[in-house]
């Protein structure tokens, strides 16, 4: 009966991610009907804590993006990296690795994919090296940031841990450098993909043809010189106070009289309050903008899928602990593939924490192996459908940057594989030193 409730569980996964939007959600819920009306397992807890921060931080970053401080953010960026345009295929993933950490969202990204798709074609650095790895670093961002619902799961499942004494400044001080490291191996793996745009035959002949050449070399899209107001200038000062109160708030807890959970939602929510009273910011846009619309897609989404896996997990929980138990204890880095592995079918970090982090914990694996292996779940590049890799083939006019014959030969694959590899190493090498 397991192996037919574990393929239900995996046959509604991939029909909801075939259904984008909020079909994960709703495939879920029926996931979850069917684990208790069919099969008659005890309903699992749906995700509160994470859908909550979620909501939070997503009508933070829409207040924003309302207040024009988004675009002025993206202004600043589009700056560094037209700064140095040779250099772009290490410069673009760092920019959007560092605004989306800073953000809490990597929304920011579909902003700046356009401009390293320009500058990289204009200056015939192959666009398929800093788009690849650029889409990839937005996802680590998340992950590194101590503001998005992905890391605060992290803590809480950490939380449930009897004795543990890490928390969220633990989970940062590993996963931000050791994701910068991990960041530049996959944009070295980057820059060798592919023939250079001046000797790659296919884009030669394409610029044969005079339209061609013009939409690659024609007027720039640049923003830079555009003039933002005083309130979009201090909603982003607002914002990044907000994300500098959360972390002082995480090195000294003693000065926080609730729960880091709960120490988050209020800070992003009083950044939302702060936004409307001296940034200008209509409440009723704020429900309205594309970035708030997105988040509560994920919502959604992640209310619907995680319920149904904690119905699956839970259910199963003996049954799972006996068949993964000798072998985590003996080769604890499957468990670590087991994380990427979900995080490429479930589309989300903060679903795949909150999915498969549970069972590391009943399967004894110690919290600075968890938190070294929290960057896997950054696996939802592995699936070509996922919206920024969409997002990136689009803005790609050369067409380097493609999904492959074969579906998994796609231009993120390289770039990804080493950035989590490499990133779960550093993290593994820095938690034994740093945590133990």
């Amino acid at each position: 009966m397991f192996w037919i409730q574990l393929i239900v569980l995996l046959a509604l996964i991939l029909m909801g991610a075939q259904m984008k939007g909020i079909g994960l959600g709703i495939m879920g819920a029926l996931g979850v009907l069917i684990y208790v009306y069919v099969f008659q397992l005890p309903v699992g807890s749906p995700p509160i804590d994470v859908m909550l921060i979620i909501l939070c931080v997503v009508t933070a970053a829409a207040s924003l993006q309302v207040s024009g401080g988004m675009d002025y953010l993206v202004s600043i960026a589009e700056k560094i990296i037209r700064s140095n345009p040779k250099s772009i295929t290490f410069i673009g993933p760092l920019v959007t690795f560092f605004f989306t950490l800073l953000a809490g969202t990597a929304h920011i990204s579909y902003s700046l994919l356009p401009i390293i798709a320009e500058v990289s074609a204009k200056t015939r650095v192959r666009p398929e090296r800093p788009l690849s790895i650029s889409v990839v670093a937005a996802h680590f961002g998340i992950v590194a940031s101590p503001i998005t619902a992905a890391t605060v799961g992290m803590l809480t499942e950490l939380n449930t841990i009897e004795g543990n004494t890490l928390g969220l400044v633990d989970i940062v001080k590993i996963v931000l450098p050791a994701s910068i490291v991990g960041l530049f191996a996959g944009a070295l793996a980057a820059h060798f993909m592919g023939k250079d745009l001046d000797k790659d035959p296919e884009f030669l002949k394409k610029m044969e043809d005079p339209e061609f050449r013009r939409l690659i070399d024609g007027a720039t899209t640049e923003t830079a010189t555009k003039e933002f107001s005083k309130e979009a200038k201090r909603s982003v000062l607002l914002f990044l106070t907000g994300v500098a109160a959360i972390i002082v708030f995480g090195l000294f807890p003693q000065l926080r009289k609730m729960g880091m959970v709960e120490t988050i939602e209020l800070i992003m929510l009083s950044v939302v309050l702060l936004n409307v009273a001296f940034a200008k910011t209509a409440a009723t846009a704020v429900a309205k903008s594309s970035i708030f619309r997105s988040g509560t897609e994920a919502v959604v989404s992640i209310f619907g899928v995680v319920w149904m896996s904690n119905t699956f997990i839970g259910a199963n929980e003996s049954l799972l602990n006996s068949m993964l138990q000798d072998v985590v204890s003996q080769h604890v880095w499957v468990f670590g593939i087991a994380v990427f592995v979900m995080a490429a079918l479930l589309f989300s970090q903060a679903a795949t924490v909150k999915a498969v982090m549970p069972l590391g914990i009943k399967l004894g694996i110690l919290p600075p192996t968890l938190i070294a292996m929290y960057p896997a779940v950054c696996g939802d590049f592995f699936i070509p459908s996922y919206p920024t890799l969409v997002a990136a083939i689009n803005f790609d006019k050369t067409g380097t940057t493609k999904v492959g014959k074969y579906l998994l030969n796609h231009s993120f694959m390289l770039p990804g594989l080493v950035m989590t590899l490499v990133t779960v190493l550093v993290g593994m090498l820095l938690s034994s030193i740093m945590l133990t």
